[in-house]
């Protein structure tokens, strides 16, 4: 599927309402040809910036306090293709071409739990 980017608008990092949540956005990882939603993680200021800056999903984990780029411990990353932020510029979508599994329990998407 094409992204007609001529109907988009852009927007700067500075404009991203990092303080809305914290200091935090939430990233909605989606895979580029299936679309199928891989995983939620979220970003600061500079982890954003270091996706922009190098193609790759980085984040800022909550549990461990620290910045972290997906794949770095097991080689499953996400090369990023798009970056989208919705209306109100407080929540971000990664379209990725990932390498592997996106959930660190081995499975495609971290999302592969259903609710009772």
């Amino acid at each position: 599927m094409e992204i007609n980017v001529e109907t988009l608008g852009t927007k700067s990092i500075d404009e991203i309402d990092f303080e809305k949540s914290g200091g935090l956005v939430p990233v909605i990882v989606q895979d580029v040809s299936t679309k199928e939603v891989l995983t939620l993680a979220y970003s600061n200021k500079e982890s954003l910036e270091l996706a922009k800056k190098t193609g790759n999903s980085w984040f800022w984990s909550r549990s461990r306090n620290k910045l972290w780029m997906k794949g770095e411990e097991s080689g499953n990353t996400q090369k990023i293709v798009k970056i989208f932020v919705d209306c109100d510029s407080d929540a971000i979508i990664y379209l990725v071409e990932p390498s592997g599994p996106a959930c660190h329990l081995g499975e495609r998407t971290c999302f592969h739990n259903s609710l009772e």
